[in-house]
């Protein structure tokens, strides 16, 4: 495998507690707390036909998130999801490569994300999703967006 995406996020102890924000809908809150508070563990892999990029998470409530509370595919385009994942995979390497300011326990790994190369829809989306997931389930914020669904 010539490049590889190595979103490889694995947090064996969670010692964090949840906390969401405040929102209208009551019925999205009680599906991310649910999700938030899954105790299985979710491997989500996705990889291109050429096996030349993939994307693998592991992440308890992550696949339950992505499925019942993400946004469906095709609900973003590429485009969108490309421009915002730059913008948060460069904010993520700076908390890995800053572990005195930031959690390492949070922040365990660098992701290799070139803005050069196309990834296709599925990895943008998994991706995106991920820091989505990510950033309501920690109380993080990586960008100026608030990180919504």
């Amino acid at each position: 495998m010539r490049y590889v995406i190595g979103l490889f996020i694995g947090i064996l102890f969670i010692s964090l507690s949840c906390t969401s924000t405040r929102s209208t809908d009551t019925a999205v809150i009680g599906k991310e707390k649910e999700a938030f508070s899954s105790k299985t563990k979710d491997t989500v892999r996705i990889a291109n036909d050429s096996l030349e990029y993939e994307i693998i998470i592991i992440e308890p409530g992550f696949n339950f998130w992505l499925n019942s509370i993400a946004r469906p595919r095709g609900y973003y385009s590429q485009n969108f999801l490309e421009n915002r994942n730059r913008i948060l995979v460069i904010e993520y390497n700076i908390r890995v490569n800053s572990p005195l300011r930031f959690d390492p326990n949070l922040y365990p790994w660098r992701i290799d994300y070139s803005p050069g190369i196309d990834y296709g829809y599925e990895v943008n989306y998994l991706l995106y999703n991920y820091f989505i997931f990510f950033q309501r389930r920690y109380n993080q914020r990586l960008s100026g967006f608030v990180p919504r669904v």
